[in-house]
């Protein structure tokens, strides 16, 4: 999402995939002030593509990473819009579901909701 509240991106993967081999392709193309992600996002290499690319990265440490990166608290805090937004649209049970047989339809659909809201 970016700083309007808007959707910026939105990725479909199987269901048992892993949420942080998707940070690298989210970010691909965007030059974000600023990267707010949870801790399941906290890899090395998401944090040397976010410097590269002179974005800061808000991402607490993983709690079995060595050495704790610090992070802006009060901007991290924000957030939670992100997952209220998501909440809110897995009230559809289309969407928690995943009725959609196809990823271009389940896709789709999560477009067209994004921009109602």
């Amino acid at each position: 999402m970016e700083s309007l509240g808007n959707v910026a991106r939105l990725i479909a993967t199987e269901g048992q995939a892993g949420d942080s081999p998707q940070a690298l392709p989210l970010l691909a193309g965007l030059e974000p002030g600023k990267g707010l992600a949870d801790t399941a996002y906290d890899s090395d290499a998401t944090r040397a593509y976010c410097a590269e690319k002179g974005t800061e990265a808000v991402i607490p440490s993983h709690p079995n990473r060595v050495e704790p990166v610090a992070m802006d608290e009060e901007t991290y805090r924000d957030r939670n819009k992100v997952e209220r937004f998501f909440g809110r649209l897995k009230q559809y049970r289309r969407l928690a579901t995943r009725y959609d047989k196809t990823a271009v339809s389940f896709l789709a659909f999560w477009h067209i909701k994004t921009i109602l809201y």
